[in-house]
């Protein structure tokens, strides 16, 4: 049997297993294209990504407590990134802590706030990150023991639902709601209704309720809620809840995403976290955070134009600015005043003397 044949029987499949509402009834749905849209999304993840390639201000609100639900330690802070010439720097704005936030070393003594950082903060200059994620392999390349850990479980609460490989005692199948098994254990609806003024599909997967401990430890996904656009099939807003016991590890986390429209980008606007972990050597960590994102801005190419050539221009028509060099893009300061036109497929800019170099115009 060919692959595309599979494909659609598997598609067929997932079809017969979901519950429609009657307003999606009467629209006709293709629920088999539909299930493909929603598996094979990336807009989710992909507006995540859009982070690493914008300027944006963050709202940062972190509480952990203890196991009795009494606060410990707690970050409240305003945050700037900047993307400038293909690096992402931050500025912190303001910030206040209270607890043992920070270790002695002023370090993360929480790595639920490690988790936060990764996401929403910047360390110094982050060069060369871009956006795409067609392609991308969701593994942890470069970390091992608890830091790999870490990486891991961030890639599975903010890409619920795709396989992500290596972490320990846990199956693909397990994260994955559409698995052949794993999907016997799920009940599916489609509904329809508006977020933020938009017409959007409510795709839930919710585990069955009557399910024995032992298929409930087939599971991750407890429940996800998803509204897609209508027309752009894109996703708006995600609540999830998740849960795990590994041993070395487990988790109980619920989630609630919003994303809004930049321009071309999708980027989250607001995300809300309750939960807690524990990691093999580490205490159990519960707490919560609230990131409010906005200002979103473009990145910023300090140049006149991308160049053209590295050629040296030698002209004697522009003599009286010796001959020109052709404009590239700088990490530092560029000055406009200085181009003087294109010459043989190049900007080119003066110079103020035989043997000078160009210099501020102030």
């Amino acid at each position: 049997m060919k692959a595309q044949d599979t494909d659609t029987l598997e598609q067929a499949r997932l079809a017969r297993m979901i519950s429609l509402s009657e307003v999606v009834v009467r629209t006709d749905i293709n629920v088999p294209q539909f299930i493909d849209r929603v598996r094979n999304d990336t807009s989710f993840y992909k507006a995540f990504k859009n982070l690493r390639i914008l300027g944006f201000t963050s709202r940062n609100d972190i509480i952990m407590t203890n196991k009795k639900g009494k606060v410990t330690a707690t970050l409240q802070s305003t945050t700037r990134q900047f993307r400038n010439n293909g690096c992402r720097t931050m500025e912190i704005l303001s910030e206040t802590t209270t607890g043992d936030f920070y270790d002695k070393k002023n370090e993360y003594n929480y790595y639920t706030a490690d988790l936060y950082a990764s996401l929403f903060f910047t360390q110094g200059s982050v060069c060369g990150e871009n956006n795409i994620v067609a392609g991308t392999s969701f593994s942890p390349k470069g970390k091992k023991g608890i830091a790999k850990h870490k990486e891991q479980l961030k890639l599975l609460f903010f890409n619920p639902g795709k396989r992500i490989p290596g972490i320990p005692l846990m199956a693909d199948r397990k994260i994955d709601p559409f698995d052949p098994v794993t999907s016997e254990l799920y009940d599916f609806s489609v509904d329809m209704g508006d977020y933020e003024q938009q017409q959007c599909y409510i795709f839930t997967v919710r585990a069955k309720e009557d399910l024995r401990a032992g298929q409930r430890d087939k599971i991750v996904i407890d429940e996800m809620v998803t509204w897609f656009d209508a027309k752009t099939m894109e996703v708006r807003a995600r609540n999830y809840h998740m849960s795990y016991n590994a041993g070395v590890y487990d988790f109980d986390v619920f989630m609630e995403v919003e994303l809004t429209q930049f321009g071309e980008y999708l980027v989250p606007k607001t995300l809300r976290y309750k939960g807690n972990w524990d990691v093999a050597l580490k205490p159990r960590e519960r707490g919560v955070f609230t990131a409010t994102l906005s200002a979103f801005e473009k990145e910023k190419i300090i140049c006149f134009l991308v160049r053209f050539s590295n050629q040296q221009v030698y002209n004697h028509k522009y003599r009286k600015y010796h001959g020109s060099y052709s404009v590239r893009c700088h990490e530092s300061k560029i000055y406009p005043s200085q181009v003087i036109g294109f010459y043989d497929g190049m900007l080119v800019n003066k110079h103020t003397g035989e043997d000078s170099h160009a210099h501020p115009v102030e």
